[in-house]
């Protein structure tokens, strides 16, 4: 009866040297292609170093009045721009502020190379229902899986240090940016594009003029939902040297300081507030925007 009780599995000898192979030829990829694969993220590196520093070298006043200033052309509301600026001069106070601008410049690079990528994989996607049914079940994998496990294969081959945080960030924070391009431009109504074809658009005037205006309030949908979600893998990335909010708390959970722990968790919990209501105001006003035009 024994084999009722234990599910049958591959042999452990055979389990054993199948797991080893596939390590050894990592490693073995790792030492042939790393310098290479290093070199091919320096720029990426240029822009995180070059980012963080003018947010940290930056006066404050200069920040706070620029952010103040966004988030009032975003939403054209002083209740919105009040709350920023309350916000900031709390995390300020509490000394994180440059700590705070290392969280800011790291989830800036990280939303800017989801749009870079992820726009123009949305809108294959959305031109292809073939390639939709073989990215859909990749993006699936990049949400499911437990995010700690990101920081394996890219420790492997960068190391330690900003740069593998950050891919690991931005693989966990893509899926939505694609997911919402390619659901915003399928979306748009069938009657607008017949009469754009009816005017004798190209498919690249369609796509310009036509598809990408009217689902820009679900890619800001996406943005935002990407922006979340890198937030989310602060404290993660911080575990292999991403500078920042994030490594605070990990030392607060090493070192059980509660205060220290609730305090920089609630600066990225308050970081988080002002870029969801910031770029969800920008949305809300798109729509009625185009609700206006089109309607």
């Amino acid at each position: 009866m024994d084999w009722l009780t234990r599910f049958p599995h591959m042999d452990d000898d055979t389990l054993r040297n199948l797991k080893k192979g596939i390590d050894d030829a990592f490693r073995a990829f790792t030492r042939a292609y790393g310098d290479s694969i290093e070199a091919f993220f320096d720029p990426l590196q240029f822009l995180l170093v070059e980012s963080e520093r003018l947010l940290t070298r930056t006066p404050w006043p200069v920040i706070l009045l620029a952010i103040a200033l966004i988030a009032w052309l975003a939403s054209r509301n002083w209740r919105i721009v009040t709350g920023c600026i309350a916000t900031l001069l709390l995390i300020g106070y509490f000394d994180m502020w440059e700590d705070t601008m290392k969280t800011i410049s790291m989830i800036f690079v990280c939303t800017v190379l989801s749009i870079v990528i992820g726009i123009p994989v949305g809108i294959a996607m959305s031109r292809s229902d073939r390639l939709q049914s073989g990215i859909n079940p990749v993006l699936d994998v990049m949400q499911t899986m437990p995010s700690f496990v990101y920081l394996i294969p890219v420790v492997m081959l960068l190391g330690i240090g900003k740069v593998p945080g950050l891919i690991a960030v931005v693989i966990y924070a893509l899926p939505p940016m694609i997911r919402l391009t390619n659901l915003g431009i399928r979306l748009v109504d069938r009657d607008v594009l017949e009469a754009a074809d009816a005017f004798g658009s190209s498919g690249w005037q369609k796509l310009k003029d036509v598809q990408m205006p009217l689902a820009l309030p679900t890619i800001m949908a996406g943005i935002n939902q990407t922006i979340m979600m890198a937030l989310a893998m602060v404290v993660i990335a911080s575990m292999i040297g991403v500078q920042g909010l994030g490594q605070p708390v990990l030392r607060a959970i090493s070192n059980q300081y509660f205060t220290l722990g609730i305090f920089n968790g609630l600066a990225i919990v308050g970081i988080a507030i002002v870029f969801d209501r910031i770029t969800q105001a920008y949305g809300k006003r798109l729509q009625r925007h185009l609700e206006i035009v089109h309607g």
